[in-house]
């Protein structure tokens, strides 16, 4: 079992900035890809960002140039700048290793506008 903990949601007004971290404890091999997810209201969950076990990213073009995953081991963070409002969701965590995953509770982000 993997555990997450995520962290660093909140409310911002447009044009700002948000950090969303997600802690993972448990059995980790090392060779985890983990990423961030959203959804809002009345929307499917879908890609942000992910970040591979060596340091490559990948980012859904909606947030390209504004947000900017990093990880330090089993912890990944969410750099999120120039907010707008339809980045307001619930960002999830999702941590991958051999065919398994996890998601963590969810924190929700809210831009105000």
């Amino acid at each position: 079992q993997v555990q997450l903990v995520e962290s660093g949601g909140g409310l911002v007004q447009a044009g700002g900035s948000l950090r969303l971290s997600c802690a993972a404890s448990g059995n980790i091999f090392g060779s985890a890809s983990m990423g961030w997810y959203r959804q809002a209201t009345g929307k499917q969950r879908g890609l942000v960002a992910t970040i591979s076990p060596g340091g490559s990213s990948n980012y859904a073009d909606s947030v390209k140039g504004r947000f900017t995953i990093s990880r330090d081991k089993n912890t990944v963070y969410l750099q999120m700048n120039s907010l707008k409002p339809e980045d307001t969701a619930i960002y999830y965590c999702k941590f991958s290793e051999f065919g398994t995953y996890y998601w963590g509770q969810g924190t929700q982000v809210t831009v105000s506008s």
